[in-house]
């Protein structure tokens, strides 16, 4: 089912294909293949089998979301990803709503924009904590030398080294000419080179910052992690705390939310005008820092990266693990949060493409340049085309594709918490 504002603009400057009757809509330009797109996780569903419940045994745990994004090999649809996603503002008026966004996620790295406030709260005017230092704290870059560098220079600004990274050291370099370079080099990754290590630096200076041991940093009753889970809970309007918890692949805690919650947290990233004053100020810090440098938050040619150049920050983009990505529009006042359920990374920029032409937010140039993200091609070894990724408008029952009617989710709605 989705459901969008009633002013969004009609698509533009698309032709529409029908296919299992949703609207697959490929951009007029021939997308370059991007070099540094690698392949891509297959599909996978998870069967919960395991229950002892004969009740659920056997069932599929994800709900029937609509599909998003299509892959077509020649003319014809090899795969598919479903997935869902929602827009809110921050007073939690839906703008866009696709799909179970009452399902709790693991927003992964999405959610470090949220997680990086402490920070800016407890240093306000420390002349070490630069707009660079900021961009790295909300970063999963991807290892270029560039991020590591400096990294290393604000470690050892503290007075620390990589030693005292607890995010681990075994990850290659994200990018994969990075860890090609460091390979012919001899070397071997250290902590620095992990895709969260900026965030955890981050993590240190704020200890610092408490004045309590940076030691076990990570480990969920530390003040740094309670510090960045109140933000989180702050931000979305519920105890996140008390949500389903596991671990992220860097060591803290990772907690299972409700999508609508996700974009409300973005959401009043992009409006923080009903935040505390010193939390609204550390929102504004943390924008400018993004927009001001968004080959930290991920690196050249990643879409992250790529979407902030292109609009000059007026899209303001972080994506997850395990096919999350979450966006803020602070012109619009608007956070957005998707989720593909298969975890497809590549799928997940193509929806994010699609939430943000849905929202008229691209203009034609803008759409020109991001055709290799939001619709990329498939090629095969010899760099031939052959086939292409492209969003799915999700339709109604009915047959429409949007209801007229915006809904607004309710943070303090207790149906959620029950559960």
């Amino acid at each position: 089912m989705g459901r969008a504002c009633p002013d969004r603009p009609a698509l533009r400057g698309f032709r529409i294909v029908v296919v299992h009757r949703r609207r697959i809509i490929p951009m007029t330009s021939t997308p370059p293949v991007d070099p540094e797109t690698g392949p891509h996780a297959p599909d996978t569903a998870f069967d919960d089998t395991a229950s002892g419940d004969p009740e659920t045994a056997g069932t599929v745990a994800f709900p029937d979301n609509p599909v998003l994004v299509a892959v077509t090999r020649g003319e014809t649809v090899e795969n598919q990803h479903r997935g869902a996603a929602v827009v809110l503002d921050a007073e939690g008026t839906a703008r866009l709503v696709w799909g179970d966004v009452e399902r709790p996620v693991f927003a992964r790295s999405a959610l470090k924009p949220m997680q990086a406030l402490p920070l800016l709260e407890a240093l306000p005017d420390a002349p070490d904590l630069t707009p660079e230092r900021i961009a790295l704290h909300a970063a999963s870059h991807i290892g270029r030398p560039e991020h590591v560098d400096r990294i290393r220079a604000w470690l050892a600004d503290m007075g620390l080294s990589e030693a005292d990274l607890e995010c681990g050291d075994l990850d290659w370099p994200t990018e994969a000419e990075a860890a090609r370079a460091l390979a012919r080099a001899g070397q071997t990754p250290g902590a620095a080179h992990h895709n969260c290590a900026g965030q955890h630096t981050g993590f240190l200076r704020l200890a610092q910052a408490l004045g309590v041991p940076t030691r076990g940093y990570i480990h969920a009753h530390h003040p740094v992690q309670r510090a960045a889970m109140a933000a989180v809970s702050d931000l979305m309007g519920l105890d996140a705390a008390a949500a389903p918890c596991g671990l992220e692949g860097c060591g803290i805690p990772s907690v299972a939310l409700p999508l609508w919650a996700v974009a409300l947290g973005m959401a009043r990233l992009a409006d923080p005008s009903g935040l505390a004053p010193a939390r609204r100020a550390a929102a504004e810090r943390l924008r400018a820092a993004m927009v001001a440098h968004p080959e930290l938050i991920a690196g050249p040619g990643w879409c992250d990266t790529r979407v902030m150049q292109v609009t000059r920050g007026r899209i303001l983009v972080k994506r997850g693990a395990e096919g999350n990505a979450a966006a803020m529009l602070p012109e619009r006042g608007l956070g957005v949060a998707l989720k593909i359920d298969d975890g497809d990374r590549r799928a997940a920029e193509v929806a994010l493409g699609l939430v943000l032409e849905t929202l008229g937010e691209l203009s034609a140039e803008e759409r020109a340049a991001l055709a290799d993200v939001f619709q990329p091609a498939v090629t095969n070894a010899a760099g031939i085309v052959a086939g292409r990724v492209f969003p799915v408008v999700p339709l109604d029952e009915d047959g429409g594709d949007d209801d007229p009617e915006a809904d607004r989710i309710d943070p303090w709605d207790e149906d959620w918490e029950e559960e």
